[in-house]
């Protein structure tokens, strides 16, 4: 069956009593079982099934499902953020002493996680320039644990080359891991390009119109390790599974993610292009043919570059005042809802780094980050002008 196909009409592990076609959302936090010994077989992971719902819930693992058949992955764990995701996937690989291989280009909090967080319990950061390999292969040693990136970062919109990636890593024996979240995996085909753990904030596209918060790691099982500790000790011992309720609202939005993603990344384009021939306005968009990264873009997300765009003004105070004038478009933070979005990552998302560290990851007062939404693009286009 095609992805769309694949994406609506995924079987239930079981039957249901009902005949219910949307999975029904369990809010059980436990569940019985017949005698003892399946009782204790389950908890021991010899046989498969719910047994608590920290861990699995019949609603969480027909939605894990559905993204396992979308991506060919070898398993899919539900998290109850992206972020939660993130930190999990690497939890799963590192440990005291190790080093995380990572670009400067990261989203604030995974930055400030790799940074900080991981920093306090001995983990190590090599921050390069990702799409340089030559300085990723001179940078990787005996403690290097894994090489992790976004597949085109926010803001800046960079795309790193993850086929020369994966050589360096599959050279290494260590994983690539790469955050997709700007690109849908139904877009995509990350585990053929070398990835070997994708992570998903399924909040955005997935979840049809920003309804609720989730996270996804999807692991392509080249590392045996990934998935045995994720779902044999960091769900267990910390506890981040994704409800039920979320699952549900997401295995809905997974329906639906082709033809909205489609068409977000269609309205991103057009209005890519018309705001190129405004004076006064720099417009950063992967799919502009003059775009640095337009080429590698295609090469491996084929022919649509997502929905977010940036435009830079004058300075700080321009940005500002354009926000500020914004009739249509939302000022909010969130990418690929149903509704377009506007924020000043720097006074934001960035806000309390420095202004060096800004300088560092190249994110710049003067630049407005666009999420584009639904919304007819004229509408959208007719905002910008009277705010700029």
């Amino acid at each position: 069956m095609k992805k769309q196909t694949k994406a609506i009409d995924e079987p239930f592990c079981r039957k249901d009593p009902y005949g219910a076609l949307s999975m029904p959302v369990y809010n059980s936090v436990a569940y019985e079982f017949d005698n003892a010994q399946d009782m204790a077989d389950t908890f021991c992971g010899r046989m498969k099934g719910p047994d608590y719902s920290r861990t699995e819930n019949p609603t969480v693992t027909y939605f894990e499902n559905k993204v396992k058949s979308l991506t060919g992955a070898a398993d899919v764990v539900a998290f109850n953020s992206g972020m939660a995701a993130i930190s999990n996937a690497l939890m799963a690989v590192v440990s005291e002493g190790k080093y995380i291989i990572a670009s400067r280009h990261l989203f604030g909090n995974t930055l400030s996680l790799i940074t900080g967080t991981l920093r306090r319990f001995g983990v190590k950061v090599i921050l390069l320039d990702l799409t340089d390999a030559k300085a990723v292969e001179e940078a990787v040693n005996k403690d290097v644990c894994c090489i992790f990136l976004e597949i085109m970062t926010n803001p800046q919109l960079e795309v790193a080359d993850l086929k020369a990636l994966s050589v360096i890593a599959r050279k290494h024996n260590i994983p690539l891991i790469a955050d997709s979240t700007t690109i849908p995996f139904t877009e995509t085909d990350l585990g053929g390009l070398g990835v070997d753990v994708e992570i998903v904030s399924s909040t955005k596209y997935i979840s049809g119109g920003a309804t609720s918060l989730g996270g996804l790691v999807i692991d392509y099982g080249r590392f045996d390790f990934v998935s045995c500790r994720l779902r044999g000790e960091l769900l267990f011992n910390i506890g981040a599974y994704m409800t039920p309720q979320v699952a549900y609202m997401q295995s809905l939005g997974l329906e639906t993610l082709a033809v909205r993603y489609n068409k977000q990344a269609e309205n991103a384009l057009w209005l890519a292009n018309e705001l190129y021939k405004l004076p006064g306005v720099k417009v950063n968009y992967v799919g502009l043919k003059d775009n640095p990264y337009y080429e590698i873009s295609r090469k491996q997300f084929g022919e649509t570059s997502g929905a977010m765009l940036t435009i830079d003004l004058k300075d700080r105070d321009a940005c500002f005042r354009f926000l500020n004038n914004l009739k249509l478009i939302r000022r909010a933070t969130n990418l690929f809802d149903n509704r377009t979005l506007a924020i000043h990552p720097a006074s934001t998302i960035f806000g309390l780094f420095t202004d060096q560290q800004r300088k560092e990851m190249d994110v710049l007062d003067t630049t407005i980050r666009l999420s584009v939404g639904l919304e007819d693009v004229e509408d959208l286009l007719d905002d910008i002008k009277q705010a700029l």
